[in-house]
């Protein structure tokens, strides 16, 4: 071979490697620390250490329902509050095709802590046939905000509605908090959920699904709440709600139990699921994430999905609670200071499960770890609060991704929605996850096919230092760096496939 021969196959064969490496085209979408905010990125530093994340297409799990957050009566009352201008940013940001696209919400039937007051939309005490029934309460905040949202939303979105309590007039302690469905109204609490589903109709909103009961491990002081075991709300879906909705004609989604992940969801999905008269009316597992603020419990999902696996499990509530927000301070989200209600309140032998935590962290966190463990859909809680973190009737302050001061007609959207965005904005309804292997386990990864083919990849990089790594699907790769404490989603448009 002569020595010219030699160096230019050498050189072609350097040439192809380098060609290889870089050969899958991506678009690169950052939020961090350090002040991204979706940012497209298109150039990155080599790194001596580079990583590896090999997608595997072929090996699918769940397909993806949606992600989103809820339309309460604070968020819609807030919305009102402000200028026309600034209500139009909010639901843009929110639903429009420049912002985060949100496919799957949540809102409140009757009263929540998050209203601003407590009522029913069957007051009438004795009205067992509901002849009272009214959801005039809704008609000057949260259908006007569900309305705008669903012109402004290209795609559409899904409902899930969820009661925090029956009318007092119905339980067995006549209270907004705590108490149990007396059953001699179960036929009638049936009934309201097909009238809420009819009334809405009538709006021009169909309601996608319902919960049962939000939170039905309760609490006896603080806000509405009612009471079931597993065993009783399992008996009224199978004898009461199911064939009620199924009567009266109405195509919906019911999702049973509500709280949170852990050891309480293995009991309730053992008896939801026990046999094939008790599962015919659920579609699926709605949970909660505030057991703990790093813990995700992926045994308890594995189980839950084990036990229905042709059905939802859906993320259905989460926010950062007990905690005033930080008004136009970014760095606060990016720190450990935040405290959760167990901080305080949790028991001694509980109290590891609710340490200070990053906010940011805690989102894409818990986001990445339920869609690795089947969880197909992921709800936030109030889209929109004021900068106490309210209005709330019980004075129960929360944080929401975008923080409101409507004295000031002022809008601060928060850390929170640009890592909420990153998820709901590019993995949409129908996607399939994928497979994956990764090398750097100091890295949170997570990756789905969308239908129109083109893949999704979510990063999350809790380090002070910035990372490379090398991602590959079938014979392409391209090397790429996540800033220190940064998220990031990778498209993989559907023409490399």
């Amino acid at each position: 071979m002569s020595l010219k021969y030699s160096f230019l196959l050498s050189f072609a064969l350097m040439l192809n490697a380098c060609t290889t490496e870089n050969s899958l085209e991506v678009e690169v979408y950052e939020t961090s620390a350090a002040g991204h905010q979706l940012k497209k990125l298109s150039s990155f530093t080599a790194d001596e250490k580079v990583a590896t994340i090999v997608l595997s297409p072929e090996e699918t799990f769940q397909t993806i329902t949606g992600f989103g957050g809820s339309f309460t009566e604070a968020s819609a009352y807030l919305l009102n509050q402000i200028s026309r201008e600034n209500r139009a940013k909010i639901l843009e940001a929110y639903f429009g095709e420049s912002g985060a696209k949100y496919s799957l919400t949540r809102t409140h039937m009757n009263s929540c802590d998050f209203s601003l007051s407590n009522y029913s939309y069957a007051p009438v005490e004795g009205d067992m046939t509901l002849e009272n029934f009214s959801i005039e309460e809704d008609r000057d905040d949260i259908i006007p905000m569900i309305k705008e949202a669903m012109t402004v939303s290209k795609d559409g979105f899904k409902i899930l509605s969820s009661p925090w309590t029956a009318p007092p007039w119905m339980k067995d302690n006549k209270d907004w908090r705590g108490g149990k469905l007396l059953p001699e109204y179960y036929d009638s609490w049936a009934l309201f959920f097909s009238k809420y589903l009819d009334a809405y109709k009538a709006e021009g909103i169909d309601i996608w699904g319902f919960t049962v009961e939000n939170e039905p491990l309760g609490n006896d002081n603080n806000w509405e709440s009612m009471h079931f075991t597993p065993e009783e709300m399992t008996g009224f879906v199978q004898n009461h709600l199911g064939p009620k909705l199924e009567a009266d004609g109405h195509d919906v989604k019911i999702l049973g139990y509500d709280q949170n992940r852990g050891a309480e969801l293995q009991e309730w999905v053992e008896t939801m699921y026990k046999d094939e008269a008790s599962a015919k009316y659920f579609d699926g597992t709605a949970v909660h994430w505030y057991a703990s603020t790093y813990d995700w419990f992926p045994g308890a999902l594995k189980m839950a999905h084990k036990a229905a696996p042709d059905k939802h499990l859906i993320q259905s509530e989460a926010c950062v609670d007990a905690q005033v927000p930080e008004w136009q301070n970014d760095d606060w989200y990016w720190s450990k200071e935040a405290t959760d209600w167990g901080w305080d309140w949790a028991p001694e032998d509980q109290k590891y499960l609710h340490p200070k935590y990053v906010p940011v962290y805690r989102y894409a966190r818990d986001i990445i770890g339920c869609l690795n463990n089947w969880v197909d859909g992921w709800i936030d809680w109030n889209m929109v609060l004021d900068r106490q973190g309210g209005p709330n009737w019980f004075k129960n302050w929360c944080v929401a991704p975008v923080i409101v001061d409507p004295d000031a007609d002022e809008v601060y959207f928060t850390p929170i929605y640009y890592t909420l965005a990153h998820f709901s904005k590019y993995i949409r309804p129908g996607a399939q996850r994928i497979g994956f292997t990764h090398s750097d386990q100091d890295l949170m990864v997570t990756a789905a096919k969308n239908p129109d083919g083109s893949v999704a990849v979510v990063i999350l990089n809790q380090g002070q230092m910035a990372k490379s790594f090398k991602l590959s699907l079938g014979g392409d790769s391209k090397e790429i760096t996540i800033s220190a404490q940064a998220i990031q989603t990778i498209i993989i448009p559907t023409k490399t496939k």
